[in-house]
C-alpha cells in the first residue's frame, strides 16, 4: 500500500512550510528514516526523513512551493503501483492552497504569445503595498528583461501580470533607448546604462560597436554604470517573522520600562572566574539572575491564553540569536536550576546549533521568557518586541564607561541600560518596576547566585 509523503508540522506554531530541495528523485528507491527531502520553516532549514521505504512514486509539491502542513507533497509505494486516489487528494489539496489568488493564474502559451500593448484592465488599479500577481512565464520575462513588474498594471481580466504585459514595457524601453538588442545585452552584461553612450547607427541607434568603444574608452566607470535593484522574495523566516511580529504588536498591550545597571561587580565576578580558568560571559550571568528574579516574580513570567492566564513554575529562557536569513530564539530548558557553568554550556551548544542550521524542535519552542543583547553591536538600548505567547521580553544594551553620582561625587562607571517590554494586560507597571529592580540589585550583587 502506497504511503503519503506530507508537510510535516515542526513546532507549535509552524503553519506551513517551503520545500527546499527533493533529495530523492522520482522513480528511485528510498528507505525508512532515510533523508528524503528538506523544508525551511519560520525557525530553520530542516532535513526530514522518509516515512516508509519503496519507490518515490510522484512528487506532487515542487521545490520553492510553499505547502500548508499535513498536505501531500510525495508518495512512496512499489513500483507500478496505483495512486491515482492519492494523487487525486494531492490535487485537491493544492487547489484548496491556491484558491484565494486570482482564477486566471494559469494562462496559455497561445494567450501570451504576442507582444501588444496592454489593454485597459478590467481589475481596479492595484494600492501601493498590495500583493503582486504575476503569471510565472511572466516573471521570467521581466528578469530577463530587466522590468519591475512592481510597478505594472496586469492586463488579465483578474488583473494578474502576464506576458504580453512585460514584452509591451521590454519593447516600449528599447525603442526609448533606440539601441539594437546585441548592444542592449552586452551593455545589460556590463552593467553599463545605455543612456550614457553616443550611437552611431540609424537615427542615433546605439549599436553593438558603440558599447565596445565606450568599454575601451575606459569611461565606464562605477559611477557611470547602471545601478540597479534586486528584489528579495517576502518569503519564508522572513515572512513568518514579519508576520509574528505584527501579530504580536496588534494583538497585545506592549510598553516598556527602562533601568540604568552599574555592572562594575558583574565584571568583577567575572575576572574572577577567568582566573579560575572559566570562562563566563554576561549573558550567562543574565540568564541566571533574570531566571532568579522571574522565580520571585512569577507574572511576568506568565502567557496569557484562550483560557487565563498561564503561570509557569518554571523558567525556560529564550536567547535571540541572529543567522543568515533571520533571527531565531534557541530555549534554554529549566535555566532557573543551572549553574553559570551549565548555563554557560547550554547557551554556547543551542547558539552553535542555531548559527549551523541543526536546531531540534525543542531546541527553540517552550520558551517562558525571553533576553535579546545587541550590546555586542555597540547599541546603547532598545525596545524589543514580546515573543507570543510569552508576556515580557528582556532588552540588553552595551556596557559603556559613564560619569555618574556617587555620594555627591562624579565617578565613572560601567553602565549598561535594561529595557522590559511587557503585556500590560498581564503585568502591570508596579510589579514590571519591582522585577527589573530586583534584577539590577542581583547585577549590581552577584555573589548572591554563589
Amino acid at each position: 500500500m502506497a504511503t503519503k509523503v506530507i508537510m510535516p508540522k515542526q513546532g507549535l506554531q509552524m503553519k506551513k512550510g517551503t520545500i527546499r530541495k527533493w533529495l530523492k528523485k522520482e522513480g528511485e528507491t528510498v528507505k525508512a528514516e532515510e533523508p528524503l527531502f528538506e523544508i525551511e520553516t519560520d525557525k530553520l532549514n530542516i532535513e526530514i526523513t522518509s516515512p516508509d521505504s519503496g519507490t518515490l512514486l510522484k512528487i506532487t509539491r515542487q521545490e520553492g512551493e510553499v505547502v500548508p502542513i499535513t498536505q501531500i507533497i510525495g508518495v512512496i509505494g512499489e513500483a507500478g503501483e496505483d495512486i491515482s486516489d492519492l494523487l487525486a487528494e494531492a490535487e485537491k489539496e493544492a487547489s484548496k492552497s491556491t484558491s484565494e489568488a486570482p482564477k486566471d493564474k494559469k494562462k496559455t502559451a497561445k494567450e501570451e504569445k504576442t507582444p501588444e500593448v496592454p489593454a485597459e484592465p478590467a481589475a481596479p488599479k492595484r494600492q501601493p503595498g498590495e500583493k503582486v500577481y504575476i503569471t510565472p512565464r511572466a516573471k521570467t520575462r521581466a528578469q530577463e528583461a530587466e522590468v519591475d513588474y512592481e510597478t505594472i498594471t496586469g492586463s488579465s481580466p483578474q488583473g494578474w501580470i502576464v506576458e504580453r504585459d512585460i514584452l509591451a514595457i521590454a519593447e516600449k524601453s528599447r525603442q526609448d533607448h533606440r539601441s539594437t538588442p546585441v548592444a542592449a545585452k552586452m551593455a545589460r552584461e556590463k552593467g553599463i546604462s545605455l543612456a550614457a553612450i553616443t550611437g552611431t547607427g540609424e537615427n542615433g541607434r546605439v549599436t553593438k560597436e558603440d558599447v565596445e568603444k565606450y568599454l575601451a574608452s575606459g569611461q565606464a566607470t562605477g559611477a557611470m554604470r547602471a545601478r540597479t535593484t534586486e528584489l528579495i522574495p517576502f518569503e519564508g523566516m522572513r515572512q513568518v517573522i514579519a508576520d509574528r511580529m505584527m501579530e504580536s504588536l496588534q494583538t497585545s498591550a506592549q510598553l516598556s520600562h527602562r533601568i540604568k545597571v552599574d555592572m562594575s561587580e558583574v565584571i568583577r565576578l567575572r575576572e574572577m572566574f577567568k582566573e579560575d580558568g572559566q570562562k563566563i560571559s554576561v549573558n550567562d550571568i543574565l540568564v541566571k539572575v533574570v531566571s532568579k528574579a522571574l522565580m520571585e516574580n512569577p507574572m511576568v513570567n506568565a502567557s496569557l491564553t484562550e483560557e487565563g492566564i498561564l503561570t509557569h513554575q518554571y523558567v525556560n529562557m529564550g536567547i535571540a540569536v541572529a543567522v543568515e536569513n533571520g533571527l531565531i530564539v534557541p530555549v534554554i530548558k529549566d535555566a532557573d536550576l543551572l549553574t553559570l557553568q551549565e548555563i554557560n554550556a547550554a547557551g554556547k551548544e543551542l547558539v552553535e546549533k542555531a548559527k549551523t542550521n541543526n536546531l531540534d524542535t525543542e531546541d527553540y519552542t517552550g520558551g517562558t521568557f525571553t533576553i535579546s543583547n545587541l550590546g555586542m553591536f555597540d547599541i546603547d538600548d532598545f525596545t524589543a518586541i514580546i515573543n507570543p505567547p510569552e508576556s515580557a521580553i528582556l532588552a540588553v544594551g552595551k556596557t559603556e564607561k559613564t560619569p555618574v553620582v556617587r555620594e555627591d561625587e562624579i565617578v565613572i562607571r560601567p553602565m549598561m541600560t535594561l529595557s522590559l517590554t511587557y503585556d500590560h494586560r498581564v503585568i502591570d507597571g508596579a510589579p514590571a518596576a519591582q522585577f527589573l529592580q530586583r534584577v539590577k540589585k542581583m547585577l549590581q550583587n552577584p555573589y548572591l547566585l554563589l
